[in-house]
């Protein structure tokens, strides 16, 4: 074996122990969570550079600055979540391999989200079903960014639907992507740009040209993952039996109704396999965004597509996951050698 076909067996290894341990254990409380680093990073840098180009400006004249401060940002941001796990990896390979690679598996398991969005997504399965709609409404708060205080049942059903439709591709598949293709770091670079986006991405007057970098660098890294997402969200869908030929037609014709060219891939296939209209108005801040319905609404969305969702992003993992060791192992058999 040689040297690249023993880091592609490694690889293997890595994501599939990453997998199963973010399957068994998902993320626990008292676990203290990579993205939360990140997100403390993207805090204090935002701090700094607020002190030193003014981001909280509203003239025109500051557009430039906050361009070119955001783009600090997303720099900083970058080096500083790729360097220093990369960092660890490399100094726990020269104390022992064995450390380095159990490492790896830990990092992988924390960079993925299957579980943890499930069982999220259940919570308000279990609030709806057991407490009625205030409990409902407060679980599905701890996972959605809009205002949740007005919702109705199927208004608060039909965010948590959407919610594990869109983070099929943004917590499981272009995190398993990104590691796939180059390591644990890979994966983090990932994640920092995702978690940036989520933090600055917004078109506010303190965002909008300050936030534009992460925003469309996030796009960027989302392009590929989301719509192979939706691709095998289709298959996932054939598998369970649900409407794969739905799915297929409402992908098709709804996958571009979302101002994010990622958003509506995973959510219009999600709603087609239902058969349930999902999107439209909502509410954030207190003010209200209009938003193109997704879906048709062959029938009323109700309590069990929250479980049906969770389904369906478990099959969707799965498979994508098959799919990324079969072309691992095909690329090591074929080539013994690794795209870095």
């Amino acid at each position: 074996m040689t040297v690249w076909q023993h880091i592609m067996a490694e690889r293997m290894m890595i994501l599939t122990a990453g997998l199963l341990l973010d399957a068994l254990f998902g993320d626990p409380v008292w676990l203290y969570h990579p993205v939360r680093m990140i997100g403390k990073l993207i805090t204090g840098l935002e701090w700094l550079l607020d002190r030193l180009f003014r981001i909280s400006g509203e003239r025109e004249a500051d557009q430039k600055r906050k361009l070119f401060a955001g783009g600090l940002l997303v720099l900083g941001t970058v080096v500083f979540s790729v360097a220093v796990p990369a960092g660890i990896l490399y100094l726990a390979d020269h104390i022992h391999h064995g450390l380095y690679l159990l490492l790896s598996c830990f990092f992988c398991y924390q960079l993925l989200a299957m579980r943890s969005l499930k069982a999220e997504s259940m919570k308000v399965y279990t609030a709806l079903l057991q407490e009625g709609l205030a409990a409902g409404r407060k679980a599905v708060s701890m996972i959605v960014g809009r205002d949740t205080e007005a919702l109705t049942e199927e208004g608060v059903i039909k965010a948590t639907v959407e919610t594990i439709a869109e983070n099929t591709s943004d917590g499981v598949i272009a995190p398993l992507l990104y590691m796939t293709l180059l390591g644990v770091p890979g994966g983090f670079f990932y994640k920092a740009v995702n978690t940036m986006d989520s933090m600055v991405g917004y078109k506010n007057d303190r965002y909008l040209y300050f936030g534009r970098a992460a925003a469309r660098l996030d796009d960027l890294l989302n392009y590929i993952p989301a719509r192979l997402a939706a691709l095998f969200m289709i298959a996932a869908a054939f598998l369970l039996r649900m409407d794969a030929k739905g799915a297929v037609h409402v992908w098709k014709r709804d996958r571009r109704k979302h101002k994010s060219p990622n958003s509506a891939q995973t959510e219009s296939v999600c709603a087609g396999a239902l058969q349930v209209q999902l999107a439209g108005n909502a509410y954030y801040f207190g003010r209200l965004y209009e938003k193109p319905f997704i879906g048709d609404p062959i029938r009323r969305i109700e309590r069990e597509d929250i479980r049906r969702a969770g389904k369906l992003l478990v099959m969707t993992t799965v498979l994508f996951y098959l799919c990324c060791m079969a072309c691992l192992f095909l690329y090591m058999a074929l080539h013994g050698k690794v795209i870095l």
